[in-house]
């Protein structure tokens, strides 16, 4: 199921129910700081979640995250020279343009049309045979970055 950064406490109840899961305060305040800010790293995951629940550990929101992570309601990326990076956006196999001035990350829409992405060049004898999913990453410098903005004034 694809979800996105409005996603409803009700469609986030029925999700966990389907995944056999608890529907806790926790796991509810995790994915609504990871709807909130999508891209957060899970310190900042953490930060917001513990605004609603001040009792919330680091590590909990660790655990969470990969387990949310793992049932796929969940995403993480991983940048390079970067933390992993959570996301609500899940189940379309978007990919993401990051700015190796600022470190923003924005997401791009799967190619129209025929995918290259899911048709890789593979030599002769590779043993994978049938690709679903592709995860490509976009480098380069954003419009702010480039206007010489600095990234605290950025609008993201």
């Amino acid at each position: 199921m694809t979800t996105t950064q409005g996603t409803s406490g009700e469609v986030w109840t029925q999700q966990l129910h389907d995944h056999d899961r608890r529907v806790t305060k926790q796991r509810l305040a995790v994915l609504a700081a990871v709807a909130r800010s999508p891209h957060a790293t899970a310190e900042a995951v953490a930060s917001a979640a513990r605004a609603e629940l001040p009792q919330l550990t680091v590590q909990s929101v660790y655990v969470v995250l990969a387990d949310l992570t793992g049932l796929g309601m969940l995403r993480r990326i991983e940048p390079p020279n970067s933390p992993a990076r959570y996301e609500t956006r899940t189940g379309d196999n978007h990919h993401h343009a990051i700015c190796t001035g600022c470190g923003r990350i924005e997401d791009v829409d799967c190619a129209v049309g025929h995918a290259p992405c899911l048709t890789p060049g593979m030599s002769a004898g590779a043993i994978i045979g049938h690709i679903t999913v592709a995860d490509v990453l976009y480098q380069g410098i954003c419009a702010g970055c480039a206007a010489g903005e600095p990234a605290d004034r950025q609008t993201g």
